[in-house]
């Protein structure tokens, strides 16, 4: 088996990156397009063991972004010819339940389910095209977040709304951070060396778009996200749940029409409405009001969500934090699970507050409810998948 796979984890307000060897899952180049978008944006492309090649931005969209990528390897390398590039599609609806090879009927697809994912499928759609026109005649892949979801229950993914409206109108819930729950959920069996079938999980992909997914036997029966990205968790700039009722007050008082209310919900929400700032890094180096209620609020929903799921779930084993905040932010991870002692959840100061970036617990020792760290690779998940589709993998 040779060659290597370009993959594209396009987000909200980034562009992700790797170049993966086939045979040796080695990453012979990665990068990072930060805050596009925004006045301050940053390239940084790590190429073998030298230094990185960074350029600093703005860049104004993702095909700005893209078209900085793409001269990023040509000034550092490697050569970039890949056998399949892997992309990531927030929404496939259930049209999509597992990878697929792109070509125009699924680019239909996935603009018409866009408005479903409005931050998030457009610029999934713009990474495939520039890769098509990139490398013609290398087969595009397309791996969908809400495909590992699409197992739900009923009673899970069924809003009570009216008949027409799920019917004629598909409204249900989906979820997101497939890709993500998929591998971390695999990984936590395997550190806790367990069978997936007998874990309960309860994962916390905590980044700008955050969630939380209850898994039991290795499939997912709830989770915070629903009809789109919107609901659940706060998160960078979106909201999480609000009342239903909102938009109707809004057009009440204020005169907003839909696209106004959704806009300040999605693009204006979160850490941001909050703190000024969507970074948590950022609103977490700062001691003023707005950064303290805006972590407050933050950590409650996590915390809320947890008791929830252990309720559902009625048997939890681990208690999973993964994605950029997951990970890395040792404050929310202790603030999120506070006062969960009764439920056998309880986080080690010492072991939580140690640097380290590989999958870890940071529960003490015997802990009933392990509290675990596993750093995602949705872009492993998503070469993995697309190199059995292309039958060059497992």
């Amino acid at each position: 088996m040779a060659g290597r796979i370009l993959v594209l984890n396009m987000g909200s307000s980034s562009i992700k990156y790797e170049l993966i060897d086939v045979g040796t899952r080695a990453r012979p180049a990665r990068g990072l397009v930060e805050r596009v978008g925004e006045e301050r944006g940053r390239l940084t492309h790590h190429a073998g063991d030298g230094p990185p090649h960074v350029r600093e931005g703005p860049f104004p969209d993702h095909e700005a972004g893209l078209a900085a990528v793409m001269e990023a390897f040509g000034a550092a390398g490697p050569e970039l010819d890949p056998v399949a590039v892997g992309h990531r599609v927030v929404h496939g609806g259930t049209r999509f339940g597992e990878a697929v090879l792109v070509d125009d009927a699924v680019i239909k697809a996935i603009e018409e389910l866009a408005p479903l994912a409005p931050l998030h499928n457009p610029v999934n759609l713009a990474g495939i095209r520039v890769a098509r026109g990139a490398f013609p005649g290398v087969p595009q892949v397309a791996v969908f977040d809400t495909a590992f979801q699409l197992g739900l229950p009923p009673e899970a993914y069924t809003y009570a709304v009216p008949r027409e409206w799920r019917e004629r109108l598909g409204v249900r819930r989906f979820g997101f951070h497939g890709t993500s729950c998929a591998y971390v959920s695999r990984r936590a069996a395997a550190f806790l060396g367990r069978d997936p079938a007998a874990l309960g999980l309860i994962v916390l992909h905590l980044g700008n778009g955050a969630s939380a997914t209850a898994i039991s036997g290795g499939r997912s029966v709830d989770t915070s996200m629903g009809l789109t990205p919107l609901e659940g968790l706060v998160m960078g700039t979106r909201s999480g749940d609000v009342d239903p009722a909102l938009a109707g007050y809004l057009a009440r008082v204020a005169g907003m029409d839909a696209r106004q209310v959704e806009s300040g919900l999605d693009r204006h929400g979160g850490l941001l409405a909050l703190a000024g700032t969507g970074d948590m890094r950022e609103v977490r180096a700062r001691d003023d009001p707005e950064a303290r209620l805006a972590l407050a609020v933050y950590t409650r929903r996590v915390r809320k969500y947890v008791g929830a799921y252990y309720a559902l779930l009625g048997r939890v084993d681990a208690i999973v934090f993964t994605g950029g905040v997951g990970e890395h932010d040792a404050a929310t991870r202790a603030e999120s699970l506070a006062g969960l002692d009764r439920l056998g959840i309880a986080v080690d100061p010492a072991l939580n507050l140690a640097e380290s970036a590989a999958e870890r617990a940071v529960s003490p020792p015997g802990a009933e409810v392990a509290v675990l760290v596993i750093p995602t690779d949705e872009e492993w998940e998503i070469a993995r998948q697309a190199l059995a589709l292309i039958g060059r993998g497992p």
